[in-house]
Protein backbone atom coordinates (compact mmCIF):
# COMPACT_ATOMS: atom_id res chain seq x y z
CA UNK A 1 0.00 0.00 0.00
CA UNK A 2 1.27 3.59 -0.55
CA UNK A 3 0.97 5.88 2.46
CA UNK A 4 0.55 9.56 1.65
CA UNK A 5 -0.78 12.95 4.71
CA UNK A 6 -3.25 14.95 4.44
CA UNK A 7 -2.98 18.23 6.11
CA UNK A 8 -5.73 20.09 6.95
CA UNK A 9 -4.31 23.75 7.48
CA UNK A 10 -7.47 25.58 8.59
CA UNK A 11 -9.03 25.42 12.69
CA UNK A 12 -11.03 22.32 12.90
CA UNK A 13 -14.05 22.52 15.35
CA UNK A 14 -14.32 19.47 17.66
CA UNK A 15 -18.20 18.27 19.18
CA UNK A 16 -17.05 19.39 22.46
CA UNK A 17 -16.19 23.31 20.74
CA UNK A 18 -12.59 22.46 21.31
CA UNK A 19 -10.55 23.96 18.14
CA UNK A 20 -8.05 21.83 16.64
CA UNK A 21 -5.68 24.63 15.03
CA UNK A 22 -4.58 22.46 12.06
CA UNK A 23 -4.36 18.11 11.31
CA UNK A 24 -3.55 15.37 9.60
CA UNK A 25 -4.56 12.26 8.44
CA UNK A 26 -2.16 9.19 7.71
CA UNK A 27 -3.58 7.02 5.18
CA UNK A 28 -2.73 4.17 2.75
CA UNK A 29 -3.43 2.94 -0.89
CA UNK A 30 -3.39 0.66 -3.17
CA UNK A 31 -5.02 0.12 -6.52
CA UNK A 32 -6.47 2.80 -8.62
CA UNK A 33 -9.56 4.69 -9.35
CA UNK A 34 -11.30 3.41 -11.83
CA UNK A 35 -12.79 5.57 -14.89
CA UNK A 36 -16.30 6.31 -13.15
CA UNK A 37 -15.05 6.32 -9.48
CA UNK A 38 -17.07 3.18 -8.89
CA UNK A 39 -14.49 1.21 -7.64
CA UNK A 40 -13.57 2.46 -4.40
CA UNK A 41 -13.87 0.75 -1.41
CA UNK A 42 -13.16 2.54 2.10
CA UNK A 43 -12.27 0.82 5.35
CA UNK A 44 -12.41 2.14 8.99
CA UNK A 45 -9.62 0.94 11.49
CA UNK A 46 -10.66 -0.25 14.98
CA UNK A 47 -9.57 1.03 17.90
CA UNK A 48 -5.03 0.18 18.09
CA UNK A 49 -5.37 -0.68 14.41
CA UNK A 50 -4.02 1.55 10.96
CA UNK A 51 -4.21 2.64 8.07
CA UNK A 52 -2.64 -0.71 7.26
CA UNK A 53 -5.89 -2.64 6.20
CA UNK A 54 -4.14 -5.00 3.67
CA UNK A 55 -2.00 -6.75 7.18
CA UNK A 56 -4.00 -6.55 9.65
CA UNK A 57 -8.00 -7.76 7.75
CA UNK A 58 -5.40 -10.02 5.66
CA UNK A 59 -8.13 -12.21 4.71
CA UNK A 60 -10.39 -9.88 3.01
CA UNK A 61 -8.01 -7.09 1.40
CA UNK A 62 -4.68 -8.05 -0.85
CA UNK A 63 -4.29 -9.95 -3.90
CA UNK A 64 -7.06 -12.55 -4.71
CA UNK A 65 -9.36 -11.33 -2.36
CA UNK A 66 -12.63 -9.89 -1.67
CA UNK A 67 -11.48 -6.25 -1.83
CA UNK A 68 -7.97 -6.39 -4.23
CA UNK A 69 -5.81 -3.62 -5.82
CA UNK A 70 -6.64 -5.16 -9.09
CA UNK A 71 -10.50 -4.24 -9.38
CA UNK A 72 -10.73 -1.65 -6.23
CA UNK A 73 -9.28 1.48 -4.79
CA UNK A 74 -8.64 0.59 -1.43
CA UNK A 75 -8.28 3.49 0.92
CA UNK A 76 -8.12 3.35 4.86
CA UNK A 77 -7.06 6.63 7.28
CA UNK A 78 -5.62 6.66 10.55
CA UNK A 79 -8.27 8.39 12.68
CA UNK A 80 -7.91 11.41 14.78
CA UNK A 81 -6.10 10.80 18.37
CA UNK A 82 -4.46 7.49 16.93
CA UNK A 83 -0.54 7.17 16.91
CA UNK A 84 0.72 5.99 13.24
CA UNK A 85 1.02 9.73 11.82
CA UNK A 86 -2.33 11.21 11.83
CA UNK A 87 -2.39 14.20 14.47
CA UNK A 88 -2.98 13.13 18.26
CA UNK A 89 -1.77 13.59 21.64
CA UNK A 90 2.44 13.03 20.49
CA UNK A 91 1.89 15.73 17.87
CA UNK A 92 3.15 18.66 18.18
CA UNK A 93 0.70 21.37 18.90
CA UNK A 94 1.48 24.34 16.94
CA UNK A 95 0.72 26.94 19.46
CA UNK A 96 2.80 25.74 21.77
CA UNK A 97 5.59 24.36 19.51
CA UNK A 98 5.46 21.25 22.30
CA UNK A 99 3.68 17.94 22.30
CA UNK A 100 0.03 17.93 23.13
CA UNK A 101 0.19 14.98 25.68
CA UNK A 102 -2.67 15.72 28.30
CA UNK A 103 -4.18 18.75 26.54
CA UNK A 104 -5.13 17.56 23.09
CA UNK A 105 -8.86 17.85 22.99
CA UNK A 106 -11.22 15.03 23.64
CA UNK A 107 -12.82 13.97 20.35
CA UNK A 108 -15.98 12.03 19.64
CA UNK A 109 -16.32 9.46 16.63
CA UNK A 110 -18.48 12.37 15.01
CA UNK A 111 -15.24 14.39 15.04
CA UNK A 112 -13.34 11.65 13.04
CA UNK A 113 -15.68 11.06 10.65
CA UNK A 114 -15.84 14.75 9.78
CA UNK A 115 -11.88 15.18 9.23
CA UNK A 116 -12.48 11.63 7.29
CA UNK A 117 -15.02 13.38 5.23
CA UNK A 118 -12.66 16.41 4.60
CA UNK A 119 -10.26 14.02 3.35
CA UNK A 120 -12.68 12.05 1.25
CA UNK A 121 -13.13 15.64 -0.15
CA UNK A 122 -9.43 16.58 -0.89
CA UNK A 123 -9.31 13.25 -2.77
CA UNK A 124 -12.43 14.11 -5.34
CA UNK A 125 -13.88 11.22 -3.88
CA UNK A 126 -17.75 11.97 -4.65
CA UNK A 127 -19.23 8.16 -4.22
CA UNK A 128 -17.80 5.23 -2.48
CA UNK A 129 -19.06 1.59 -3.52
CA UNK A 130 -18.29 0.02 -0.09
CA UNK A 131 -17.71 1.22 3.17
CA UNK A 132 -16.96 -1.11 5.81
CA UNK A 133 -15.28 -1.06 9.46
CA UNK A 134 -15.39 -3.19 12.08
CA UNK A 135 -15.94 -2.62 15.92
CA UNK A 136 -14.65 1.02 16.25
CA UNK A 137 -14.17 1.04 12.49
CA UNK A 138 -17.76 -0.03 12.09
CA UNK A 139 -18.97 2.83 14.50
CA UNK A 140 -17.07 5.42 12.01
CA UNK A 141 -18.66 3.92 9.02
CA UNK A 142 -22.12 3.67 10.51
CA UNK A 143 -21.57 7.85 11.59
CA UNK A 144 -20.72 8.32 8.05
CA UNK A 145 -23.63 6.56 6.49
CA UNK A 146 -26.36 8.10 8.71
CA UNK A 147 -24.31 11.73 7.98
CA UNK A 148 -23.82 11.15 4.36
CA UNK A 149 -26.64 8.98 3.79
CA UNK A 150 -26.01 8.69 -0.08
CA UNK A 151 -22.35 8.76 -0.13
CA UNK A 152 -21.43 4.48 0.13
CA UNK A 153 -23.44 1.75 -2.22
CA UNK A 154 -22.57 -0.56 -0.09
CA UNK A 155 -22.35 -0.52 3.68
CA UNK A 156 -20.64 -3.55 6.06
CA UNK A 157 -20.76 -3.33 9.46
CA UNK A 158 -19.04 -5.82 11.37
CA UNK A 159 -19.52 -6.46 15.53
CA UNK A 160 -19.98 -3.10 16.26
CA UNK A 161 -22.65 -0.97 17.49
CA UNK A 162 -25.10 2.29 17.25
CA UNK A 163 -24.72 3.60 20.64
CA UNK A 164 -21.51 2.22 23.19
CA UNK A 165 -23.14 0.07 25.57
CA UNK A 166 -23.00 1.25 29.70
CA UNK A 167 -21.03 -2.53 29.69
CA UNK A 168 -18.46 -0.96 26.92
CA UNK A 169 -18.18 2.12 28.60
CA UNK A 170 -17.26 -0.12 32.17
CA UNK A 171 -14.85 -1.69 30.26
CA UNK A 172 -13.22 1.20 29.54
CA UNK A 173 -13.33 3.22 32.39
CA UNK A 174 -11.62 0.39 33.93
CA UNK A 175 -8.75 0.03 31.66
CA UNK A 176 -8.68 4.12 32.19
CA UNK A 177 -8.31 3.57 35.60
CA UNK A 178 -5.32 1.44 35.28
CA UNK A 179 -3.64 3.77 33.32
CA UNK A 180 -4.48 6.56 35.78
CA UNK A 181 -3.04 4.26 38.53
CA UNK A 182 0.49 4.25 36.93
CA UNK A 183 2.21 7.01 38.83
CA UNK A 184 4.00 8.28 35.75
CA UNK A 185 0.89 9.43 33.75
CA UNK A 186 0.75 12.59 34.96
CA UNK A 187 4.01 13.09 33.62
CA UNK A 188 4.57 14.92 30.23
CA UNK A 189 6.67 12.66 28.63
CA UNK A 190 6.30 10.36 25.39
CA UNK A 191 6.09 6.81 27.16
CA UNK A 192 3.93 8.14 30.79
CA UNK A 193 1.82 5.67 31.68
CA UNK A 194 3.37 2.77 29.83
CA UNK A 195 3.09 -0.15 32.80
CA UNK A 196 -0.60 1.27 33.11
CA UNK A 197 -1.30 0.63 29.30
CA UNK A 198 -0.13 -2.92 30.15
CA UNK A 199 -2.24 -3.46 32.77
CA UNK A 200 -5.18 -2.07 30.40
CA UNK A 201 -4.55 -3.74 27.65
CA UNK A 202 -4.70 -6.87 29.41
CA UNK A 203 -8.40 -6.20 31.14
CA UNK A 204 -9.16 -5.48 27.33
CA UNK A 205 -8.33 -8.74 26.21
CA UNK A 206 -11.03 -10.32 28.46
CA UNK A 207 -13.56 -8.21 26.58
CA UNK A 208 -11.99 -9.29 23.29
CA UNK A 209 -12.58 -13.18 23.90
CA UNK A 210 -14.31 -14.74 26.47
CA UNK A 211 -14.34 -17.90 28.64
CA UNK A 212 -14.52 -20.79 25.75
CA UNK A 213 -11.23 -18.93 23.90
CA UNK A 214 -9.12 -18.73 27.26
CA UNK A 215 -10.67 -22.41 28.05
CA UNK A 216 -9.18 -23.67 24.37
CA UNK A 217 -5.95 -21.77 23.98
CA UNK A 218 -4.75 -20.80 27.34
CA UNK A 219 -5.19 -24.20 29.45
CA UNK A 220 -2.38 -26.04 31.36
CA UNK A 221 -1.60 -29.23 30.58
CA UNK A 222 0.18 -29.45 34.06
CA UNK A 223 -1.88 -30.49 36.23
CA UNK A 224 0.24 -30.46 39.60
CA UNK A 225 0.93 -26.36 38.50
CA UNK A 226 0.72 -24.21 41.04
CA UNK A 227 1.90 -21.03 39.65
CA UNK A 228 3.28 -19.51 36.33
CA UNK A 229 -0.06 -20.47 34.48
CA UNK A 230 0.12 -20.07 31.03
CA UNK A 231 -2.78 -17.49 31.02
CA UNK A 232 -1.18 -15.35 33.34
CA UNK A 233 1.97 -15.42 30.68
CA UNK A 234 -0.26 -14.95 27.94
CA UNK A 235 -2.25 -11.20 29.77
CA UNK A 236 1.50 -10.03 30.33
CA UNK A 237 3.14 -10.53 26.69
CA UNK A 238 -0.57 -8.94 25.43
CA UNK A 239 0.14 -6.05 27.30
CA UNK A 240 3.69 -5.52 26.88
CA UNK A 241 3.26 -6.13 22.77
CA UNK A 242 1.09 -3.20 22.78
CA UNK A 243 3.48 -1.06 24.39
CA UNK A 244 5.59 -1.15 21.48
CA UNK A 245 3.61 -0.09 19.07
CA UNK A 246 1.24 2.28 21.15
CA UNK A 247 0.85 4.55 23.89
CA UNK A 248 -1.53 5.48 26.93
CA UNK A 249 -2.53 8.45 25.54
CA UNK A 250 -4.01 7.54 22.02
CA UNK A 251 -5.31 4.63 24.07
CA UNK A 252 -6.77 6.59 26.60
CA UNK A 253 -8.31 8.88 23.74
CA UNK A 254 -9.86 6.41 21.40
CA UNK A 255 -11.24 4.98 24.28
CA UNK A 256 -12.96 7.85 25.12
CA UNK A 257 -14.09 8.52 22.01
CA UNK A 258 -15.75 4.96 21.30
CA UNK A 259 -17.95 5.91 24.83
CA UNK A 260 -18.77 8.96 22.61
CA UNK A 261 -20.84 7.11 20.06
CA UNK A 262 -24.32 7.64 19.89
CA UNK A 263 -25.88 7.48 16.45
CA UNK A 264 -29.20 9.00 17.75
CA UNK A 265 -27.66 11.86 19.75
CA UNK A 266 -29.22 15.45 18.34
CA UNK A 267 -30.72 13.27 15.77
CA UNK A 268 -34.24 12.01 17.47
CA UNK A 269 -32.73 8.60 19.01
CA UNK A 270 -31.07 5.49 17.01
CA UNK A 271 -34.30 4.61 15.46
CA UNK A 272 -34.74 7.92 13.54
CA UNK A 273 -30.89 8.06 12.55
CA UNK A 274 -30.65 4.32 11.26
CA UNK A 275 -33.55 5.30 9.11
CA UNK A 276 -31.29 7.60 7.39
CA UNK A 277 -29.20 5.08 6.20
CA UNK A 278 -29.70 4.58 2.10
CA UNK A 279 -26.52 2.47 1.77
CA UNK A 280 -27.28 -1.23 1.04
CA UNK A 281 -26.65 -2.79 3.92
CA UNK A 282 -25.17 -5.39 5.72
CA UNK A 283 -24.23 -6.26 9.57
CA UNK A 284 -22.35 -9.05 11.04
CA UNK A 285 -22.48 -10.27 14.49
CA UNK A 286 -20.22 -13.13 16.50
CA UNK A 287 -22.12 -14.92 18.32
CA UNK A 288 -19.57 -15.46 21.51
CA UNK A 289 -18.95 -11.76 21.50
CA UNK A 290 -19.46 -10.20 25.14
CA UNK A 291 -18.33 -6.73 24.28
CA UNK A 292 -20.25 -5.80 21.12
CA UNK A 293 -23.10 -9.07 21.70
CA UNK A 294 -25.18 -9.74 18.62
CA UNK A 295 -28.21 -8.49 20.37
CA UNK A 296 -26.37 -4.77 19.36
CA UNK A 297 -25.94 -5.86 15.66
CA UNK A 298 -29.49 -7.07 15.01
CA UNK A 299 -30.76 -3.82 16.71
CA UNK A 300 -29.03 -2.02 13.65
CA UNK A 301 -30.53 -4.85 11.34
CA UNK A 302 -34.01 -3.85 12.73
CA UNK A 303 -34.09 -0.13 11.54
CA UNK A 304 -31.85 0.31 8.68
CA UNK A 305 -34.19 -0.33 5.57
CA UNK A 306 -32.12 -2.15 3.16
CA UNK A 307 -30.16 -4.31 5.05
CA UNK A 308 -28.89 -8.35 5.18
CA UNK A 309 -27.82 -9.72 9.28
CA UNK A 310 -25.46 -12.31 8.65
CA UNK A 311 -24.26 -14.06 12.31
CA UNK A 312 -20.55 -16.12 12.32
CA UNK A 313 -19.51 -18.43 14.97
CA UNK A 314 -16.55 -18.31 16.27
CA UNK A 315 -14.86 -19.47 19.63
CA UNK A 316 -12.86 -16.11 19.30
CA UNK A 317 -15.56 -13.42 21.23
CA UNK A 318 -14.95 -9.91 19.40
CA UNK A 319 -11.76 -11.00 18.13
CA UNK A 320 -13.49 -13.05 15.56
CA UNK A 321 -13.96 -9.81 13.77
CA UNK A 322 -10.12 -10.18 12.98
CA UNK A 323 -9.98 -13.92 13.05
CA UNK A 324 -12.31 -15.79 11.03
CA UNK A 325 -11.39 -14.45 7.75
CA UNK A 326 -13.05 -16.92 5.87
CA UNK A 327 -16.58 -17.24 6.93
CA UNK A 328 -16.35 -13.05 6.89
CA UNK A 329 -15.48 -13.40 3.45
CA UNK A 330 -17.95 -16.18 2.63
CA UNK A 331 -20.69 -13.78 4.40
CA UNK A 332 -19.99 -11.05 2.70
CA UNK A 333 -19.37 -12.69 -0.38
CA UNK A 334 -22.93 -13.92 -0.30
CA UNK A 335 -24.10 -10.39 0.66
CA UNK A 336 -23.36 -9.25 -3.11
CA UNK A 337 -24.51 -12.06 -5.05
CA UNK A 338 -27.57 -11.39 -3.28
CA UNK A 339 -27.55 -7.25 -4.03
CA UNK A 340 -26.85 -8.72 -7.34
CA UNK A 341 -29.78 -10.99 -7.90
CA UNK A 342 -32.45 -8.10 -6.72
CA UNK A 343 -30.68 -6.13 -9.14
CA UNK A 344 -31.28 -8.36 -11.80
CA UNK A 345 -34.82 -9.03 -10.95
CA UNK A 346 -35.40 -5.53 -11.14
CA UNK A 347 -33.83 -4.71 -13.46
CA UNK A 348 -35.25 -7.41 -15.95
CA UNK A 349 -38.81 -6.59 -14.59
CA UNK A 350 -39.73 -10.68 -13.23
Amino acid sequence: MHTQVFTYQQEFELESGEILPEFQLEYQTAGKINEDGSNIIWACHALTGNADVMDWWSGLFGDNKIFNPDEHFIICANVLGSCYGSTGPLSVNPRTNKPYYHSFPSITIRDMVNALDLLRVDLGISKIHTLIGGSLGGQQALEWAVKHPTLAENLIIVASNAKHSPWGIAFNETQRIAINADPTWKEERDDAGINGLIAARSIAMLSYRNYETYETTQMDDDEDKVNNFRASSYQQYQGEKLTKRFNAYSYWTLSKAMDSHNLGRNRGGLKEALKLIKSYTQVIGVNTDVLFPVSEQRFIARYVENVTYEEINSTYGHDGFLVEFNKLAKAIDAFFKQKNRKKLIYDTGC
